[in-house]
């Protein structure tokens, strides 16, 4: 990985790893506070400054209300600074799958959903002259034996009947061998840091505040509006909308979305044969790959390897990545890899709209699986509609409180005994703390000291940090990542700095800190 620390550079994302985005995407200055006021009652309350709570913060502002962004750390600091910034109208919920289980005009809703999508941000890259590579593309679909040949051909004739424009191709876009392949037309990338950047300076010049290093981490109703808090910072609302993936504390959401990471490689080739278009394997999980010019320099980016969070090998996931790429690209360099963390929803299909179980100014926008830039864009119309008490077409399809029996009930069993399994097993895996003396500088480890379940980590000076493992949201056990210098929660996908810090939702508390009397220096 390219040799560049980050202090060096000003966006600031959730892990240790650098994506390409960080490199040339400096955030303004925004004299983001001023104007402030802790009595006066906003209109809408938005937890979170990615791609979904500045779109959803901006389409409010420009229809009147005035509103603030509550961000735990900077903006951008989460997914959107991570994602692969592939803008698709056919999503990882093919086609095949959302006719048979919400039906045929099911899948055509989706389709507009998703095209829809893309004509707000090319709007907004119109009206507000973006500067943000937005490009429009052709993406490529293949298949590399017989049962990826049939599904296949399924994808492409429901695909069709919901309303894109796909066709049968002799060629792909790269130079993996395929049996069958096909084309969509009118598919897009973009630079998600430098677009929400947009966004943000629109945003503020309009009046919306931003408040940065602000954590929610509670709200409470007071007489018709909202109290939320976050340390000494107190923000009254009338709407709150929590666009952080998982909104805080143990809800319905919690048991019908399950966590992953998915991992990207940035890389210079020793030829100049960088794809023109998008192209996408069927394999699972499968890969893809788009180039991307930064500072003029191609990179052709691969991603792939997902695995829940808090399950894999993230080290494993970057070397297979490097693996697969280099048996058909010359690979001059890799100068970038990293991670990022997404939500698979139970049926497929996201959750936007009112938050089950809490009061109806609540909102929640999660469940995007690998498709953020595009859900979380619609997010932001489907909820300034819901606010602004305008009807949309899409509010019934995408809505938290669906009932769904057979869409998604194999998967919500199936993750969710993966959950109850964690919050026992964890907790009688822990090995001897004699076995931290074997620890690597910048590892980390499950271990058992005097009675007590720790989790531990030792720096590049030998220094020891002993961590409570105990997730702050629902009590399950995390797991260490060496990719990220992360501990992550393989339940419901929080994550914590090697301090306790939280660093992804749901939790709200860090992990506690432990003091342990025993001589680990080296």
């Amino acid at each position: 990985m390219e040799n560049k620390s980050k202090q060096d550079l000003t966006v600031q994302r959730d892990s240790a790893t650098l994506s390409v985005w960080q490199r040339n995407a400096i955030m303004p200055d925004l004299q983001q506070t001023k104007g402030f006021n802790r009595d006066q009652v906003y209109d809408c309350l938005i937890v979170g400054a990615g791609i979904t709570g500045i779109t959803t913060a901006l389409l409010l502002q420009q229809a009147g209300l005035n509103c603030v962004i509550a961000e735990a750390r900077s903006a951008g600091f989460g997914t959107t600074s991570g994602t692969s910034a592939h803008l698709n109208t056919f999503f990882d919920a093919t086609y095949p799958e959302i006719e048979s289980d919400f039906g045929h005009d099911a899948a055509k809703l989706t389709a507009q959903a998703g095209k829809e999508a893309f004509d707000i941000i090319c709007s907004f890259v119109k009206d507000l002259k973006i500067d943000c590579d937005l490009e429009f593309k052709q993406a490529w679909l293949y298949a590399e034996n017989e049962k990826e040949n049939k599904e296949l051909i399924q994808i492409l004739e429901a695909s069709k009947r919901a309303g894109l424009q796909v066709e049968i191709a002799t060629e792909s876009d790269v130079p993996v061998p395929f049996s069958t392949v096909i084309k969509f037309e009118q598919q897009g990338q973009f630079h998600p840091l430098k677009y929400i950047n947009g966004l943000l300076a629109e945003y503020i010049a309009l009046g919306g505040i931003l408040l940065e290093n602000t954590p929610i981490i509670s709200y409470e109703p007071e007489g018709d509006s909202h109290i939320a808090k976050a340390g000494s910072v107190a923000i009254k609302a009338n709407k709150i909308v929590y666009a952080t993936h998982m909104p805080p504390g143990i809800n319905l959401l919690d048991l019908s979305n399950a966590p992953y990471r998915s991992y990207v490689i940035g890389l210079r080739l020793k030829d100049d044969q960088y794809p023109a278009g998008l192209a996408y394997d069927m394999q699972e999980p499968y890969h893809y790959f788009r180039t991307h010019i930064i500072d003029g320099q191609k990179y052709l980016l691969v991603g792939g390897e997902d695995h829940k969070t808090g399950h894999g090998d993230p080290d494993k996931a970057f070397e297979n990545l490097k693996t697969y790429v280099s048996q058909y690209y010359k690979v001059e360099s890799v100068d970038f890899e990293w991670s990022a963390q997404y939500y698979v929803p139970a049926d497929g299909l996201p959750y936007i709209g009112q938050l089950p179980g809490h009061d109806q100014d609540i909102f929640v926008a999660t469940g995007f699986n690998g498709n953020g830039m595009m859900f979380g864009t619609l997010s932001g119309r489907i909820i300034a509609d819901l606010i602004l008490g305008k009807k949309n077409k899409y509010q019934q399809l995408f809505d938290p409180s669906r009932l769904k029996p057979l869409a998604g009930f194999k998967a919500f069993v199936k993750e969710n005994a993966d959950v109850a399994w964690h919050f026992l097993a964890d907790r009688f895996s822990f090995e001897r703390l004699d076995e931290l003396q074997k620890l690597k500088a910048g590892e980390g480890k499950l271990v058992k000291f005097e009675d007590k379940q720790l989790a531990v980590y030792k720096d590049a000076t030998g220094k020891i940090t002993a961590l409570n493992p105990t997730c702050t949201h629902a009590g399950c056990i995390v797991q260490f990542n060496h990719a990220e210098q992360s501990w992550d929660c393989p339940c419901h996908g929080g994550r914590f700095d090697i301090s306790g810090k939280v660093l992804n939702g749901p939790p709200t508390q860090d992990l506690e800190k432990i003091i342990i009397n025993y001589d680990l220096q080296v």
